[in-house]
């Protein structure tokens, strides 16, 4: 399809004014992790400090996130966001103090923790918002939206790091943070503002809103949302392994500071691929069409040890970097077909979690397994990793193809 694709999805009412706040409090949010580094590092001279704080974030982003989100989906979005942004000002200032007044460790990490477990998950209440935007003949639209989605993610995740960094390195570690909680408040609130296209529930009859409830939160234990959440448990593993093997790699061959160009072509060819991925209607089933992105990843991770130059190095992830996107794509559709609607900002939100926890916990391992057996270590922990991503998605496959399932089939196409 052409490249209006986009532009038409963008011209739906209300879509452009909650996906562009949505893309302002993104790049807020991929500023804040790092930003934390620049702010404990700046007054304490400690990265083990600093790592501290940082871990405490990341952790209660990680498990806060899903609760907050179940809140969304009872309350909605225009009224749990508004005080949750607050609260994650306050987190922040008081963050700011703690880390100002050289509390101890403890303090700070405590501070960490409240605003990780204050910061919105905008990724998901965009996606739900697209999810409720594109029903009935829009909905073929999802796929396209979702890529757009992905775009926005990494175009946030190239231009926050980088924005803060630029600020810490020269001699303002505390405003990186600042300007982090003030894209993050401003691009929400921006967000919640937008009623109209903001998703709603119909209350069911009160007889049966007892079994509505226990259906939809039902409908996050189901055994299709649970291969998703281990998907991206998987893909968060390659994420992690992949960050510090490449730079381990770079180290190795007397090259450091070629892990970043490196990152960066990474990330172009993802960019670029997500792209062309969401203009075009595919149309073998999105369960195939992961099936065969995660082969190829499969396939391709081995080439990782056969790179003997960081050149060598970048022709291979541009190849694995240009899979990924239609991967996290297809996670999106998948999770949205998958779920209750009652319940879909917090599927998003779990996979989300999954994600952050598997690149975590491979951080890690592979840092571990590179102080073992050098970049290959690490490399071996993120090809695994692919390796299980095309494991679970054939395994669907199967599942879906099975003598049952046609069978049923069968019985439901007789007259």
């Amino acid at each position: 399809m052409p490249s209006a694709t986009y532009r038409t999805l963008l011209r739906t009412p209300g879509a452009a004014a909650f996906f562009l706040t949505a893309a302002v409090g993104r790049v807020g949010i991929a500023m804040t992790s790092l930003g934390i580094v620049w702010l404990v590092h700046g007054q304490t001279d400690s990265y083990a400090e600093a790592g501290l704080v940082t871990g405490g974030f990341a952790v209660a982003e990680a498990l806060a996130g899903p609760q907050l989100a179940q809140l969304i989906d009872r309350l909605g979005q225009t009224r749990v966001l508004p005080p949750a942004l607050l609260a994650h000002a306050a987190s922040v200032a008081a963050l700011l103090t703690l880390v100002a007044g050289g509390s101890p460790s403890w303090l700070m990490t405590a501070g960490g923790v409240l605003v990780g477990a204050t910061i919105p998950q905008l990724s998901a209440l965009s996606a739900a918002r697209w999810s409720a935007l594109l029903r009935g003949d829009r909905a073929a639209g999802l796929p396209t939206a979702f890529a757009l989605e992905s775009l926005s993610n990494a175009l946030g995740y190239l231009a926050g790091p980088a924005l803060v960094s630029t600020i810490g390195a020269g001699g303002h570690p505390a405003l990186g943070t600042v300007l982090a909680a003030v894209l993050v408040v401003a691009g929400g609130l921006a967000f919640a503002a937008q009623h109209r296209t903001a998703p709603h529930r119909t209350a069911p009859p009160p007889v049966s809103a007892f079994a509505e409830r226990t259906r939809a939160r039902g409908s996050l234990l189901r055994a299709r949302f649970a291969v998703l959440v281990g998907h991206n448990l998987a893909i968060g593993v390659y994420f992690g392994a992949m960050q510090v093997s490449v730079t381990a790699f770079a180290v190795e061959h007397g090259a450091p500071d070629a892990a970043a160009p490196l990152f960066a072509v990474s990330s172009c060819s993802g960019l670029l691929a997500g792209w062309l991925y969401g203009l075009r209607r595919w149309r073998a089933e999105p369960r195939v069409q992961l099936a065969a992105a995660t082969a190829g990843l499969a396939l391709g991770s081995p080439l990782l040890f056969a790179a003997g130059s960081p050149l060598g190095l970048g022709l291979v992830i541009v190849l694995t970097g240009a899979v990924v996107p239609p991967i996290l794509v297809l996670f999106s559709v998948l999770a949205e077909s998958a779920v209750h609607r009652a319940v879909l900002t917090q599927a998003f939100a779990w996979l989300n979690s999954a994600s952050a926890a598997g690149a975590a916990g491979a951080a890690a391992v592979s840092g571990w397994a590179v102080d073992a057996s050098g970049a290959p270590g690490g490399f071996a922990a993120a090809t695994t990793a692919a390796a299980a991503m095309a494991v679970l998605a054939a395994a669907g496959i199967s599942a879906r193809h099975g003598p049952k399932q046609q069978l049923a089939r069968a019985e439901s196409t007789r007259p």
